[in-house]
């Protein structure tokens, strides 16, 4: 349902005008709605690069527990993203979006100022449970905004500034980090306070409706479902692939996620309604989400990873050398997604960029050396970014776009709940494929494995691209 700002004649001087007396444009609402997807993939992604600065000043402790300061802040989001989805449905939207913008920001200050790993960790998770309620009210902001034949676009312009956060983080987090690890959390603070400050003054009134109260027994589930699972790719090469307690973890993950399903299935009040998986273009792009958000992760921390370990770079000039492909995602996005989607329908513009996405992965893969080569990178980032650009907007607007309005925010939570998990299951399952090699040769034979792994898993994407996305109506372009 679009907004209907209402106009009561001149007011008194004496008098500021109400939020509902001011007229705001729906572009000045997708402006503001992006800080839901940008704030938390910018903060996600510039902390994954500062991990080593991290780990240097807390001298001492193990890797594992280190690799909870990002897999905690993964796994939260993506475990309380439809809980919080649900929940802000009954409430006014503009005031859940404020929340979890203060929320987030309170908990970045607070990690600024860390003085321990573990706490570090706690608060990575409040930040998590802040930009949980931000992201999916953001777009439920965002499609209450516009007219139904404006939303696709609009989404697809959301969701590319997300994608141009996330992998823009890594460069602003190497050039914080060269100042001090603690700089990502300050400007990430300041950065939410000033966005604060302007939703509160800009953003309409924009109501609820009436919904039950989500399930806190199916909210549990599907949190320890996800981070069981985490955890036991984690600890796979600690542990070995047979260990009792890797099974025991596996086996713990995949019950508490048959529970979760069971109980949507039968719950007169579940979580995640699966009449919405009846859907087709919802189903469709939400399944496509996993394969995709997998290899996403996994390139982005297989890149700042190798640079750094492999060819001895800083961190910012990791940052540097990924920053190609970010510039592209929102160019892609706006100059060419639109057109390809309005012609051929959202398949063709899915399967272009997974092409374009795989054959980064295999220019990386067959050309990969010891000596540093910042053109490979370059260049493989390009066939990403325009890739990232082609896939992400894409699957966000078919899916979200075809959600009754009642359902804008949970729908859209499910469908960044499955991509946030699967960009921790992507690092995750990175880490588990190269394990720890001994010398440069075996580091560079299992970063080519690795690339040559992700290259097939997002081929997978392909699937429910053609089986379920191939006859959606295409989005009109019109911003």
């Amino acid at each position: 349902m679009a907004i209907t700002s209402i106009v009561i004649g001149p007011a008194p001087v004496s008098r500021p005008l109400s939020r509902n007396e001011r007229m705001t444009s729906p572009s000045k609402v997708l402006a503001i709605a992006c800080v839901g997807t940008a704030l938390p993939n910018l903060d996600l992604f510039s902390v994954n690069i500062a991990l080593p600065r991290i780990a240097a000043e807390f001298a001492g402790t193990p890797m594992e527990d280190l690799s909870w300061i990002l897999n905690g802040y993964a796994v939260a989001y993506a475990a309380l993203l439809v809980f919080f989805g649900r929940l802000a449905e009954g409430y006014r939207r503009d005031r859940s979006f404020i929340v979890g913008i203060g929320v987030f920001t309170a908990a970045a200050a607070a990690s600024a100022a860390a003085p321990g790993v573990w706490e570090l960790v706690a608060f990575r998770i409040a930040a998590a449970a802040g930009a949980a309620l931000m992201t999916p009210t953001s777009l439920s902001l965002l499609l209450a905004s516009f007219p139904p034949d404006r939303r696709g676009a609009a989404v697809r312009n959301w969701a590319g500034i997300g994608g141009f956060a996330a992998a823009l983080g890594p460069l602003i987090g190497g050039a914080l980090v060269s100042i001090g690890w603690r700089w990502i959390f300050v400007v990430t603070a300041m950065i939410g306070a000033i966005s604060l400050v302007i939703a509160w003054r800009e953003l309409p009134d924009v109501p609820g409706h009436e919904a039950k109260r989500p399930s806190v027994f199916a909210a549990l589930l599907m949190t320890g479902g996800i981070g069981a699972l985490v955890f036991t790719i984690i600890k796979v090469n600690a542990w070995g692939w047979q260990s009792p307690r890797v099974i025991a973890c596996a086996a713990a993950a995949l019950a508490l996620l048959a529970l979760f399903v069971a109980h949507s299935l039968r719950s007169s009040n579940p979580l995640v309604d699966p009449t919405l998986f009846r859907i087709r273009p919802f189903t469709g792009a939400a399944l496509a989400m996993i394969p995709y958000s997998i290899t996403f992760g996994a390139m982005l921390f297989s890149v700042a990873i190798w640079g750094q370990t492999a060819w001895g770079w800083s961190a910012l000039q990791a940052g540097l050398a990924i920053i190609p492909g970010p510039l592209l995602v929102p160019i892609t996005s706006s100059l060419l997604t639109g057109r390809l989607i309005e012609r051929f329908g959202p398949a063709s513009a899915i399967t272009a960029g997974i092409l374009l996405v795989i054959l980064g992965f295999c220019l990386w893969a067959s050309r990969m050396s010891l000596a540093p080569d910042t053109l490979l990178i370059i260049a493989g980032m390009v066939m990403n970014g325009i890739g990232v650009g082609l896939i992400f907007p894409t699957l966000m607007g078919t899916g979200t776009q075809a959600l009754p309005s009642s359902a804008f925010a949970t729908g859209s939570a499910m469908i960044n709940m499955l991509r946030q998990a699967a960009i921790a299951i992507g690092v995750a399952l990175f880490v588990v494929i190269i394990g720890s090699p001994g010398d440069a040769s075996s580091r560079l034979e299992a970063f080519q494995r690795g690339w040559w792994v992700m290259a097939a898993i997002t081929a997978l994407t392909l699937v429910p691209t053609f089986r379920l996305l191939r006859a959606a109506r295409p989005i009109a372009a019109s911003t």
